[in-house]
């Protein structure tokens, strides 16, 4: 539903505190303009640098006072029409207890004379004393086709405009982008290359990601050719992501010991798949105002949202939501991770989550039942046929002569591998000599190793082979007995 089909509604049911949640107050306005334009009604707006506008002014409008501007629009009403008044950014003013009791006045006055006020805002800071009486819309970000109306309309000559193969990719890259971003975007690729295309959009949206400070974009050369091993998890991935139709892949739980390939595959799916990768650190949701890290929970989410088709990656899920269900932190943590869990489960945009953890002893259950993930995933230490496809990839990468004999590998991760063969490079040294700087983790941390092992077998999909993974053992395979601490 468009912004102006909800702001008729809402106007029609004489809802008479409304707050538009909006970064492109400019089209919003227009909307607005249009509607009020065909349904009769009066229209006023206020900002602090214009003060109040309205089309009639025989008296005082009062300026630049927000409080002179909240009282103003009753002189717009008429005994059968309908007053609008739109308040631009007036979350700045909302500190004041004087602003705050004439905006309540003046909503429930709005009942008898059907006058309307719509705070039009970035953000949505509703005091208490408001909560209850103001509804709150958003202002959607441009859909395909109008980020493509907006592409033909730069483009002047049709030899400007790209194919419609390409034109594809550019909304892809487009979306989640405002329209003065588009048109920014679509203008710098015309400068630059005479024609519009995706990378200067791409460019572009890696920097509003960066502004925000919410994500990190990825979109790196390395395909799953950059990826020894995990034949299983990458064939799954890609049979679940070529679907197209009414059935959407939701996405995978990946659990490992640290340095076995968890991010990396991530970064290489996107790649893979044509889709960015679009990385979300909760730590930097954090807030240091009240209501701020939930805030600024739903803009991330719904920016993942309007990016989509694309993969969310949340590396080390169980330290990002470590302190969810505790007490430590007034609730906060456990109030992301329960809208965190809701979008998981909810969310209809095409986004491929790929969550990552070490530890699978501090994820609450819920977090990994069934309908939130596609499937959950157990990376174990490399097989040796997939230590060799390692050792390939990482001698040709650091330019190491082929002839060189490896060390002794046995409980060895692929990050441990490209730390001798990076070593090796970096020293000068024989991969023998650089392997003596080399401690495996499932060394320094056995126990762990160990007990996450015996935790993922048969409860979790291998990452090697289709079906379950079973732990490994040097001779015939056992029955492993369970930590039931774990359960």
């Amino acid at each position: 539903m468009t912004l102006t089909e909800r702001l008729s509604e809402y106007v029609c049911a004489c809802f008479t505190g409304i707050w538009i949640e909006s970064h492109e107050h400019q089209d919003a306005l227009q909307e607005l303009a249009q509607l009020c334009q065909e349904e009769h009604w009066h229209l006023a707006t206020w900002n602090i640098e214009q003060g109040l506008q309205m089309s009639s002014a025989e008296f005082d409008t009062g300026g630049q006072d927000p409080l002179a501007a909240i009282r103003a629009v009753n002189a717009l009403a008429t005994p059968d029409g309908t007053a609008i008044l739109v308040l631009q950014n007036f979350h700045r003013f909302l500190n004041s207890a004087e602003i705050v009791q004439a905006l309540s006045q003046q909503v429930l006055r709005g009942k008898q004379n059907r006058t309307i006020l719509v705070i039009l805002s970035p953000v949505v800071q509703l005091p208490v004393e408001l909560e209850k009486l103001f509804a709150v819309i958003q202002h959607e970000l441009p859909s395909r086709e109008q980020l493509a109306d907006i592409a033909r309309g730069i483009a002047t000559e049709a030899s400007e405009l790209p194919p419609e193969e390409e034109l594809d990719r550019v909304l892809d890259a487009a979306c989640g982008l405002t329209r003065l971003e588009a048109e920014n975007a679509f203008s710098l690729s015309l400068v630059r290359q005479g024609r519009i295309t995706s990378e200067t959009v791409w460019e572009l949206k890696a920097g509003m990601l960066t502004k925000s400070g919410l994500l990190s974009l990825y979109r790196g050369p390395a395909d799953f050719r950059s990826l020894g091993g995990l034949s299983a998890l990458k064939s799954f991935c890609q049979r679940a992501l070529s679907r197209r139709g009414m059935t959407r892949a939701r996405g995978v739980l990946l659990l490992s010991p640290p340095g076995c390939g968890k991010s990396q595959f991530c970064k290489a799916l996107g790649k893979e798949v044509g889709r960015p990768v679009l990385r979300l650190d909760v730590g930097s949701l954090l807030g240091s105002l009240v209501g701020q890290s939930e805030e600024r929970t739903r803009q991330a989410l719904r920016i993942i949202d309007a990016m989509a088709p694309c993969v969310a990656m949340i590396d080390e899920v169980e330290k990002a939501f470590a302190g969810a269900g505790g007490s430590s932190d007034s609730g906060v943590t456990s109030r992301m991770f329960g809208q965190f869990l809701s979008w998981l489960n909810d969310h209809e945009s095409d986004v491929f989550v790929v969550c990552t953890a070490n530890d699978v002893s501090k994820l609450p259950p819920e977090f990994g039942r069934s309908e939130r993930f596609d499937g959950i995933f157990f990376l174990d230490l490399p097989s040796r046929e997939e230590k060799d496809a390692i050792w390939e990839l990482y001698r040709e990468q650091f330019a190491i002569d082929q002839v060189q004999q490896r060390p002794d590998d046995p409980d060895w991760t692929g990050a441990e591998i490209k730390a001798c063969c990076r070593l090796a490079a970096l020293l000068n040294v024989p991969l023998l000599e650089a392997a003596l700087n080399v401690v495996p983790v499932a060394v320094t941390a056995r126990e762990s190793v160990d007990r996450l092992r015996a935790w993922a077998s048969g409860r979790c999909l291998s990452s090697q082979q289709p079906g379950l993974y079973h732990v490994r053992t040097s001779g015939a395979r056992r029955k492993v007995r369970r930590d039931s601490s774990l359960n």
